[in-house]
C-alpha cells in the first residue's frame, strides 16, 4: 500500500511540474499577448491546478523520500518497544539517500548499528514495510537458544522486570515475561512467553553475510524475522525509526498521549 502511495506521489509531482513548465515555456507568453480579448489570457484549469499543487507535492516528496517518513505499527512483533497503533517517524537519510519507489541508494551516509530499529521491505513481501531490531552485523555469528541471544559466542545479558500487562490490541501479551536485554551496550525491553510450546521457537545458528543484517523483533515469540527467512540485504533498508509521534488504538480507548514523543 505504501509503495503505491509513494509511486502515486512521484507521478503526481512530476506530472504537475511538467504541465506547469511546458505552459510557461510555450503557452503563457501567447496568452499574455492576447490579454483583454474575451479573457483569452486566463490559464487553463489544469495549468492552474498544476501551478498550485506542484510546490506542495514537491516539498512532501523531498521530505518523505530524503528526510523523514511516517509509518504506522500494525502488529505486535516489536512489543513492548512499539505498540500496535503507534505512529512513528523514520530517518530516511541515516543509511544513505535513496531514490523513491526503487529504493536505489545514490549517496552513502552511514550503516546500521547493532540495536538500531529499522524499517525495510522484505524480499518475500516487497510491497510491505516491516520493522525489526538489528542484532547481527555483517560477519557476525548469531545464535538463539533457550530464549538467549548469542552474538559471536557471547550471550546477551537479561534483567527480569516482571510480567507484562498489555492493553487494547496488545492485551494478548499480558502475562508474558518482561526483560531488559543488554545487546552489546544497547538496552531495550523484550517479551518472552513462558511455555513449552515456544521452547524451540526460532532456535538456530547463523552467520551474517557481508552486506546483510540479522534482524529480530523484541516480542521474541510473536515475530517473523531473520530466524525464519534469513538475513536482510542492506539494499532492502528504508530507514531508521527514531520517534513515536502518536498512538491510536481504538480497542484501548483511542489516543494514548503517554506514547507521544517516545524515542527509540
Amino acid at each position: 500500500m505504501m509503495k503505491w502511495f509513494e509511486l502515486g506521489l512521484v507521478v503526481l509531482t512530476f506530472a504537475s511540474g511538467i504541465i506547469w513548465l511546458v505552459d510557461r515555456l510555450f503557452f503563457a507568453k501567447a496568452r499574455r499577448a492576447r490579454a483583454g480579448l474575451l479573457d483569452e489570457d486566463r490559464e487553463p484549469v489544469v495549468v492552474d491546478y498544476a501551478r498550485a499543487f506542484f510546490p506542495i507535492l514537491a516539498v512532501v516528496l523531498v521530505l518523505r523520500s530524503f528526510v523523514a517518513e511516517p509509518f504506522r505499527i500494525p502488529s505486535s512483533s516489536m512489543m513492548p518497544t512499539l505498540l500496535i497503533g503507534d505512529f512513528i517517524l523514520v530517518n530516511k537519510f541515516a543509511y544513505g539517500l535513496r531514490l523513491p519507489v526503487n529504493n536505489h541508494k545514490v549517496v552513502e551516509i552511514g550503516l546500521p548499528e547493532r540495536g538500531d530499529v529499522v524499517v525495510f521491505r522484505p524480499e518475500a513481501h516487497p510491497d510491505q514495510d516491516w520493522i525489526k531490531r538489528v542484532v547481527g552485523l555483517p560477519g557476525d555469528r548469531i545464535a538463539y537458544r533457550d530464549n538467549v541471544l548469542y552474538v559471536n559466542g557471547e550471550p546477551s545479558r537479561y534483567q527480569p522486570v516482571g510480567r507484562y500487562v498489555g492493553k487494547g490490541r496488545g492485551a494478548e501479551m499480558s502475562g508474558a515475561a518482561l526483560l531488559v536485554e543488554d545487546l552489546g551496550g544497547t538496552r531495550h525491553e523484550v517479551l518472552e512467553i513462558d511455555s513449552p510450546l515456544y521452547a524451540s521457537h526460532g532456535v538456530g545458528d547463523w552467520t551474517v553475510p557481508e552486506g546483510e543484517y540479522f534482524v529480530m523483533g523484541d516480542n521474541r515469540d510473536r515475530s517473523d524475522d531473520s530466524r525464519f527467512w534469513g538475513t536482510l540485504p542492506e539494499s532492502r533498508l528504508r530507514g531508521k525509526a527514531f520517534l513515536v509521534w502518536m498512538n491510536f488504538d481504538g480497542s484501548a480507548g483511542g489516543v494514548d498521549f503517554s506514547r507521544i514523543g517516545t524515542r527509540l
